[in-house]
């Protein structure tokens, strides 16, 4: 009878296990009948994807089975999540975690750290960090590390995943604080450590910015260091180039030379060339950066697609003036001898990065202020404002610098719209939007952005793949998401893959387009539908849900950085 029962049991069992099988899968979320465009250029099909948890389950013509929710997808684009390869969300963030400019352009993950990043700090950092926020954008500082930064962020809540690589000035300043020296042996092992433990942390690398102080102060080999030691950590090294002026190709040649020195794979930031005389140079920029590539060295870059850069006043002034930071140089514009020295070699051809100069001040308009009596300048142009008050652009310059205490946020029209085609037609060039990720709402709106902020992804979907069929679909998305999940190294997530993270984003390749504008960047592109972050829905019907399903992703060396 024992036997009877044994036997009974096991064809039960049987029998459950066999209806179990024929039983039709069951998912979370079904994305039926969309243009699977998967992120590695390869030609887009109809069809479908489901999503189990946090990941893919099913890609593919009709996927079998049911699922607790469905979206009918056709005439719609079903592409991973956008990597913002540039991102400044570090602080924005911080302030409001839906991302929304870049969230409704489709931006699964802000990869951010470029030059300087938030951690690691010292207390003088940090101080430094609160002291220079703006009114009405203000948070409190309650990290010491980049890892413990990332964590910071993702524990308040935030819709995007977040990513970042060290900041090569950050590197230095924990050792050699703002000072313009070069490091000692030991100084440099002791900055090489802070690029260990920050990889082991799980930055993506190490990032320069070498027209800013105090990154500027970094000469050739000491950025060969630090990349290199983020190259033994699976690391890249990223870089703003020494000039993207007159000694643009010079510049080039030494990232490249630094990639080879360290043995790591090189990516440029936002590949570009300014001033009219200069313009000429990026074919052959192009030309050395693709000989680089044919010799085994690992390069790519990114671009943001507008003609206009975006950054400080600061920046049209020799870097020596910011010797010890930025305090230190506004003291130094004080004493009217040293005063005429900057505005002499502002006006001069030095060996630095005059944005300036190579903008002109009647193409160089103020977009941000910290105090509130200079907030009826923004908008304004340099040269008004100089006419205004009877002086030089430089002296202008100058003044507003001292009076804001800071950089002075500045929009320059440097580039060439024909320069920009090139560097996308290049097919390793990713996208970034050089920005921070906001709402257009509260004191986010008295700055005057960059529409780079709120257009950069749906710009180049709707004017460069759709209008001027200079990309096609499948091979834009891939400069979106394939392509810079490769140059990350990050193995699950940037395609639409079985067993991949579920970052997706649905938008109507017809309608797509963004809107933001120099004299009216607030306002957010069209087009994206839905935007699911981790398999969770962070954008639906074009408007953010709330939810903060975003993760730190960690870079290769995240608890695996050897010692040395």
């Amino acid at each position: 009878m024992a036997r009877i029962r044994r036997w009974g049991a096991t064809l039960a069992a049987l029998l459950l296990a066999g209806c179990a099988a024929s039983q039709p899968p069951s998912y979370d979320l079904l994305i039926r009948h969309g243009t699977i465009v998967d992120g590695s250029g390869r030609a887009a099909f109809t069809g479908d994807v489901a999503v189990r948890g946090d990941r893919i389950a099913y890609v593919g013509a009709h996927a079998p089975g049911t699922a607790r929710r469905t979206i009918d997808a056709a005439g719609k684009a079903v592409a991973p999540g956008f990597i913002n390869m540039l991102s400044w969300a570090t602080e924005s963030l911080l302030i409001d975690g839906r991302g929304e400019s870049d969230l409704r352009q489709g931006v699964t993950l802000e990869v951010m750290g470029e030059g300087s990043s938030m951690g690691p700090l010292t207390p003088t950092m940090a101080k430094a960090l609160v002291a220079q926020q703006e009114e009405g954008l203000r948070y409190p500082v309650r990290w010491t590390t980049l890892g413990g930064y990332l964590d910071h962020v993702a524990a308040q809540g935030v819709a995007p995943n977040i990513a970042s690589f060290l900041g090569a000035a950050t590197a230095r300043e924990m050792v050699l604080g703002d000072t313009a020296a070069a490091p000692d042996p030991a100084q440099l092992r002791a900055m090489q450590g802070v690029v260990r433990q920050a990889m082991d942390e799980g930055a993506m690398g190490v990032a320069s910015a070498l027209i800013y102080p105090p990154g500027a102060f970094a000469r050739t080999p000491e950025l060969a260091a630090l990349a290199g030691t983020a190259a033994r950590c699976g690391g890249i090294y990223a870089t703003h180039l020494r000039s993207e002026g007159d000694r643009f190709l010079e510049s080039v040649d030494e990232a490249i030379a630094i990639g080879r020195a360290a043995d790591v794979p090189v990516h440029f930031y936002h590949l570009k060339v300014g001033g009219r005389d200069n313009w000429p140079k990026m074919a052959a920029a192009i030309a050395r950066i693709e000989a680089a590539r044919r010799s085994g060295l690992r390069v790519s870059a990114d671009v943001y697609p507008y003609i206009a850069s975006g950054t400080g006043l600061d920046a049209s002034m020799p870097p020596w003036l910011f010797d010890g930071g930025m305090e230190a140089g506004i003291a130094r514009l004080k004493n009217p001898a040293t005063r005429r020295r900057v505005v002499a070699e502002m006006q001069g051809k030095g060996d630095w990065e005059n944005v300036l100069r190579m903008a002109g001040p009647d193409k160089a308009v103020i977009a941000g202020v910290r105090t509130a009596a200079l907030q009826p300048l923004v908008g304004r142009t340099l040269a008004d404002i100089a006419r205004e008050r009877g002086v030089s652009a430089e002296e202008a310059a100058i003044e507003l610098v001292v009076a804001d205490r800071g950089r002075v946020d500045t929009i320059y029209q440097t580039m060439d719209e024909d320069n920009l085609r090139a560097a996308l037609a290049w097919p390793f060039t990713a996208i970034g939007s050089d920005a921070p990720a906001i709402a257009a709402e509260g004191a986010f709106l008295n700055g005057r952005a960059h529409p780079r902020t709120y257009g950069s992804f749906a710009r180049v979907l709707a004017r460069y793949a759709r209008d001027e069929k200079r990309l096609s679909l499948p091979e834009a998305v891939r400069r979106m998401s394939g392509l810079p999940a490769a140059i990350l190294g990050l193995a699950d997530r940037g395609l639409l893959r079985t067993g991949y993270l579920a970052d997706i984003v649905l938008f109507d390749p017809e309608t797509i387009a963004d809107h933001a504008s120099f004299a009216d960047p607030h306002r957010y592109a069209t087009g994206v539908s839905d935007v699911f972050v981790n398999g969770i829905a962070a954008l639906a019907d074009g408007k953010p849900t709330g939810a903060a399903p975003g993760r730190v992703v960690r870079g290769r060396g995240w608890k695996a950085c050897p010692a040395k």
